[in-house]
């Protein structure tokens, strides 16, 4: 009984190092750009990270605002659900909703029957198309945003007209309500509206942005004055940051799609990764350099070459090819036998009449032969291919 000896590794066989010498540069590239996904990932959640908080110290918090307020003798209490929320709707109070558009369609229904129940003051800031047709119906947010950041009171607000310019700019609003306080306009839309109730002494506030709330933004030309009439208005500041915690927040009749859910940085991330991998195969296509010869593991008869060959061409239908070939090859193998040179094997004004005056025939007949178009059905293929080898035939008779 004999044991087959183990199969030993070609020349044809990678290696470890082969392959990583072709995929390092993929690997790399890979590496670099989840490098720069995380890091870009760090930095914007460090960039929102205590956005509109009236606990947070960071620049995009408003923690500078409720200290302000404090010193005034207003409590700022911070609530994180539409229950609380509506519950703390009181002519006493002033509730600001910090993200209107987090809300579902019947978180934003519920609340703006709180305020209209309420005489106390409601301040929306930057509610966009979603939201504001629902909290504050009769007003209408402009798809355009301002291009001033810094604005104009322009109204008879009292505390727009004591703040003078601030930082308004950012989403504009038209309204149907005539008695509304239309203040900061950009391009004759405000960027602050002031919309009082029908009975009471009750008001919404609708800002167009949220930087005179911001912790950076609030020494800034008249944004404190402004922020601090706006929110001490009443002795209690509620101050509403809508989260995904809340049990309210789920909605059946506003489901959406796994790709709406998906923030718009991932989408742009995921096109940019397919960006990137579509290059570097561009990259690594072009780099394959030229072609190295390299010994067969197995010797390989000369006639399955052939017709190996030969099955790629019928597979594909490619009889100009073949053709080609055909007459390429006999027109390199017949100049010699004729004088003339192989360089001008396939120059007709070369190689016919040489082989006319060899065979004491006409050149108009082998021209079509060495030189024609290609075949349309390989029973021409086949035909040419015989008469190809017997006009090799007949010049190489002694």
């Amino acid at each position: 009984m004999t044991t087959e000896a183990p199969l030993s590794s070609t020349s044809a066989s990678p290696t470890a190092r082969h392959l990583w010498t072709r995929t390092r540069g993929i690997a790399l590239a890979f590496a670099f750009l989840l490098a720069g996904a995380v890091a870009l990932a760090v930095l914007r959640s460090d960039a929102r990270h205590g956005f509109l908080d009236p606990r947070s110290a960071d620049p995009s918090g408003s923690r500078a605002v409720a200290e302000l307020l404090s010193d005034r003798g207003v409590t700022t209490r911070v609530v994180t659900t539409l229950a609380e929320a509506r519950a703390a709707t009181t002519p006493e109070t002033t509730l600001l909703v910090a993200g209107p558009d987090l809300l579902t369609g019947r978180q934003q229904r519920q609340l703006h029957t709180a305020m209209a129940d309420s005489d106390g003051r409601t301040v929306l800031v930057a509610p966009g198309s979603w939201s504001v047709e629902t909290l504050a119906p009769g007003v209408t947010a402009d798809p355009a945003t301002s291009r001033a950041s810094t604005l104009s009171p322009r109204c008879t607000l009292p505390a727009a007209r004591s703040a003078g310019p601030a930082e308004t700019g950012g989403i504009r609003y038209t309204t149907t309500h005539l008695e509304a306080d239309e203040c900061y306009p950009s391009n004759r839309l405000a960027t602050l509206l002031r919309i009082p109730t029908t009975s009471g002494n009750g008001d919404t506030v609708i800002l167009g942005a949220p930087d005179i709330l911001h912790n950076d933004r609030l020494d800034e030309q008249g944004n404190a004055s402004l922020a601090l009439q706006l929110l001490g208005s009443r002795p209690h500041l509620v101050w509403y940051l809508p989260t995904l915690s809340d049990t309210t927040a789920t909605d059946p009749d506003d489901e959406k799609s796994f790709f709406e859910l998906l923030p718009s940085g991932w989408l742009w991330g995921t096109l940019q990764l397919f960006v990137a991998a579509a290059l570097a195969a561009l990259w690594r296509a072009r780099r394959l350099g030229p072609l190295v010869p390299e010994k067969l593991p197995v010797a390989i008869r000369a006639s399955e070459t052939v017709e190996g060959r030969a099955r790629l061409y019928r597979k594909s239908n490619a009889r100009d090819r073949a053709a080609a070939a055909l007459r390429s090859t006999t027109r390199t193998r017949l100049a010699p036998l004729v004088g003339v040179p192989v360089t001008q094997a396939h120059t007709p004004e070369a190689l016919i009449p040489a082989l006319s005056a060899h065979l004491n025939g006409d050149g108009q007949l082998l021209h079509p032969l060495l030189f024609g178009p290609p075949p349309g059905d390989d029973r021409t293929l086949i035909a040419l291919a015989d008469q190809l080898d017997a006009l090799e035939r007949e010049v190489r008779r002694p």
